[in-house]
């Protein structure tokens, strides 16, 4: 099984996306301050992915420490680097919340016993991602039927979480049961993680998969060459209303014109009770060139101005189900959330 991110001698070690597919290397980490920048540049994506790396770090921050003198300070200090990297998705700042609730519990313990605690915590983060992955999965699966074909956008598989992924996960689990289903890959400008790390973790499965441009996907549809749509999401209001790739709306909306069913696949910790509606998601504004060049290349006038938001909201009407660890939710979606997450 495809594994993105773990820990291993001392070291946070990941798959390194931005050179994929030409190139498949690990980097590994010592400095959590490294482990922070790799979660800014994108080294590592996806909502569950950045979650686990972020606590991978923070046990990486405290296992250097020598000594207890301003240990508290230094964790403060360790996990607000951490909560200043990506702040759509909501996932990173649960881990956080995880970590922060073990050593607030351990604080007075001995420092070997606080630095075991924490990296005990964020193994158990990982490793629960995991199954949590193929639960979504199962639950997913049910919706497909044999000989579909599924639209995804962006990069909601193993790449985007510790193993197995939301959105592919349940076209693995689908297979699995013995479903024949295609998929047809957004490339997903600007950064292309539909075109470079799904087409390339789909087809090292063995998946049949197919890239299209981004501005293809509506006829397609009209077309009818698409059954289902599943993405995976970075944050979910409590109404339903989601936050994902820039891009997804659109892709919504075109489901909807074309009455295709479009689902979210994310695990309940992508879920943020807190706010109300999607109007009240942060979304995070990333850099001009990443719009200006491809893969080094200039493809724009290198100063045109650009906008460049990371994420776009899928309000909750466009939305058929979200597919959760704990079941499908449906509308009306405020009170379906509130109960499979027993919030």
């Amino acid at each position: 099984m495809l594994r993105t991110v773990w820990f291993e001698d001392g070291k946070v070690k990941l798959i390194d996306q931005t050179k994929l597919p030409q190139q498949e290397i690990i980097a590994q980490y010592d400095d959590y301050k490294e482990v922070a920048r790799a979660i800014v540049d994108m080294e590592v994506r996806g909502a569950p992915a950045i979650g686990v790396t972020a606590a991978l770090g923070i046990a990486l921050g405290i296992c250097k420490l020598v000594s207890l003198e301003n240990l508290k300070k230094d964790f403060l200090t360790i996990t607000e680097t951490f909560a200043k990297t990506r702040p759509t998705a909501v996932n990173l700042f649960w881990a956080i919340n995880r970590m922060r609730a073990v050593f607030e519990k351990e604080v007075n313990s001995d420092i070997s016993h606080i630095k075991q605690s924490l990296l005990d915590e964020a193994l158990k983060i990982a490793e629960e991602d995991i199954l949590i992955n193929q639960s979504i999965g199962n639950y997913g699966a049910k919706l497909l039927r044999d000989g579909e074909t599924v639209l995804t956008h962006c990069n909601a598989g193993a790449l985007a979480t510790v193993a197995y992924g939301t959105a592919l996960g349940v076209i693995r689990a689908a297979i699995a049961e013995g479903k024949n289903i295609k998929v047809i890959a957004d490339e997903t400008r600007p950064l292309l993680q539909g075109a470079r790390l799904t087409c390339w973790e789909l087809e090292k499965d063995g998946i049949d998969v197919t890239l299209i441009t981004d501005s293809m996907a509506g006829y397609l549809m009209k077309e009818k060459k698409i059954d289902k749509v599943i993405v995976g999401a970075d944050r979910i209001a409590a109404n339903g209303d989601t936050a994902n790739k820039i891009g997804t709306y659109s892709v919504a909306v075109l489901a909807k014109a074309n009455n295709i069913p479009f689902y979210i696949a994310a695990p309940i910790s992508t879920i943020d009770l807190s706010i109300n509606d999607g109007s009240k998601i942060p979304i995070e504004q990333r850099n001009a060139d990443e719009v200006r060049f491809i893969d080094g290349l200039l493809v724009a006038p290198k100063d045109v101005k650009v906008k460049n938001p990371a994420f776009d909201v899928t309000e909750n009407e466009l939305i058929s189900g979200i597919i959760t660890e704990k079941g499908v939710a449906r509308a009306p979606y405020r009170q379906s959330i509130k109960k499979i997450t027993g919030g």
